[in-house]
This record gives C-alpha cells, structure tokens and sequence, in this order.
C-alpha cells in the first residue's frame, strides 16, 4: 500500500516570460531565489481551490512585479520532491508592462536570450520548457478560443424552443469558472452562435471585460449543418487576427470545425476532437502550423489543495 507521501501530487504552475529582441528573435526572464540559491523560471504552488493558469500567472506577477498575458502552454514536468509527486505546468507569457523588485522569493531577475537563459538555469526542467520557447513551428500566442457552452439540461426535458434552452445551475458555475480565467489569454472579442445557452455561457466574461456580444449565427448547429464552410472560413479568419476572439458555439460544431482545421482527437485522423460542456480550446497559428490546447474545464485542479 502506497504511503501518504507516494499518493500525494504536489501542484505549481509557473511561466516563461517573453518579450520581443529585435529581428524575430525574443529574450525571456530568469529568476535568482535566494532560498535555494537557484536560478530558475517563475514559478509556486497552488493555493487551494485554483486552476493552474490562474497560479501561473499570479506566481509570475509575485515574483517579479511583470504583467503578461498568457499564450500557447508549455511542458509540464514531473519530479519527486519530500512530500511526494511534484507537477508544474508552464505557460508562454509575453509581458505587457510592471517593473521588477526584489522581493523575499526572488532578489534578482536577467533578461537574457534563451540560450543564455537556459545555460543559466539551475535545472534541466526550465530548459525543456526553454526549448518549447523558441519552436518556430507554432506560434506562441493564439487568435481564436473556442467555448463549448455550459450544461443547460437535457433538450428532450425542455418544452421551449430549443434555442432558448438556458444554462442550468451548473452550466451557470462553468459560465462564471469562463469568465475567471479566459481574461489571462487577454481577449479582445467575444461572439457567440444564437442559442441563449451559448450567450449566458460568456455573459460573465463578457461582463468582465466590458465587451458586448457579437452573434456569429454560423457557429450555431443549425446554421452549421446548412454550411459548414462558412464557420471554418470565419475560423481561419478569427486565426489571422489582430487580437484573441473568444467564440461560444456548439457540440455539433465545434470537432467538426477543428476537424477542418487539422484537430483530431487524441491527434488519430477522422476521430472526432473532444468537445465537452464548457470545455475551451484555444488555438494560434494556420493548418499545418496550429497550436491547439484543450482545457477539459476550468475548475479548480482536482491535485489542487
């Protein structure tokens, strides 16, 4: 039987910071922790009850005084530590502004190149992420989010119209998880297909941002299965930018949307990508360059304390 020790997974979350060097090149920022005398990327654990991107982005603002928004997630690394298993998910973060001040976890910060950052690094786990930092052939931040709307109960049990089908209560928690973390991608546009459950699902982030809803009735089912061409065209349209769309749409719509993009599930060719309720893929980059990450939900880390 495992001990309490080998049964724990001890959770942090960290990044690695980037701003533009000139000539497509980048400089990103390491951190000297006079505690383990380590040169190392941001990075802490998680507070209890917190998403990983969520502490990601909090630990980079509190070690070095940097805002940034996040981009395409990096590696993670797995390691032992005394309490158990340790995980630590990284994202890319171009910074957006703030100023560094030494503080009781980090009394030093270097810009430097990757490469001088990563013969700097203490550990090798900050180099693999490092190395996820120059990849040429995604790119860094995304263009498009596209939200699966939350539960709203099943269509048989609801005697309106299908399209004015609401949130349920869970759906109502998935909508306010959205409006929470979506903001750290730094959207710049909210849409959403017709049906209410897709617009209450990013009413919340909406309403954080102080955006308005634009309609894409295209990204709605029955809209889509008349012509589907129309969604993908405006997809690839919302991935050429400028700035990062966030689009609520459908079970229907969504896998056969990333289908035509080049997403497949578990990346086997003709199997559907998961679309669950409430579920968000955020995508950058062109077919045959995309970078595609799936977040199964937005709740909080079940490793979380």
């Amino acid at each position: 039987m495992s001990s309490p020790a080998e049964a724990r997974t001890v959770v942090a979350a960290g990044g690695a910071l980037w701003r533009p060097a000139g000539g497509g090149a980048v400089e990103t920022a390491v951190v000297h922790r006079p505690r383990y005398d380590d040169w190392s990327l941001p990075k802490g654990k998680l507070d209890p009850g917190e998403h990983s991107l969520t502490a990601a982005v909090r630990e980079v603002v509190e070690e070095t005084g940097l805002t940034a928004v996040a981009g395409r997630r990096s590696v993670t690394s797995r390691y032992r530590v005394p309490e158990g298993d340790k995980r630590v998910d990284y994202w890319l973060m171009r910074v957006t502004g703030g100023e560094f001040a030494a503080n009781d976890e980090v009394d030093e910060l270097r810009w430097l190149s990757p490469a001088e950052a990563a013969a700097l690094c203490t550990h090798d786990a900050d180099r693999e992420v490092l190395a996820d930092l120059v990849r040429t052939d995604v790119p860094r931040e995304p263009a498009l989010i596209l939200v699966r709307h939350g539960k709203a109960g099943s269509g048989d049990k609801w005697e309106g119209p299908d399209a004015e089908r609401p949130l349920t209560p869970n759906g109502q928690e998935q909508a306010r998880q959205l409006a929470a973390v979506l903001p750290l991608f730094g959207p710049t546009r909210i849409a959403s297909a017709t049906p209410l459950r897709c617009r209450q699902t990013v009413t919340p982030l909406a309403e954080a941002l102080g955006y308005e809803i634009e309609e894409l009735v295209e990204f709605g089912e029955p809209e889509f299965g008349g012509d589907p061409h129309r969604a993908v065209e405006t997809a690839l349209g919302l991935l050429e930018g400028p700035g990062v769309t966030v689009v609520c749409s459908q079970g229907g719509t969504i896998p056969t949307v990333l289908g035509a993009l080049g997403v497949h599930g578990h990346g086997v060719p003709g199997l559907p990508a998961p679309a669950a309720k409430g579920s968000v893929w955020v995508l950058g980059g062109r077919p045959g360059g995309l970078s595609a990450d799936y977040y199964r939900d937005l709740g909080p880390d079940p490793d979380a304390p």
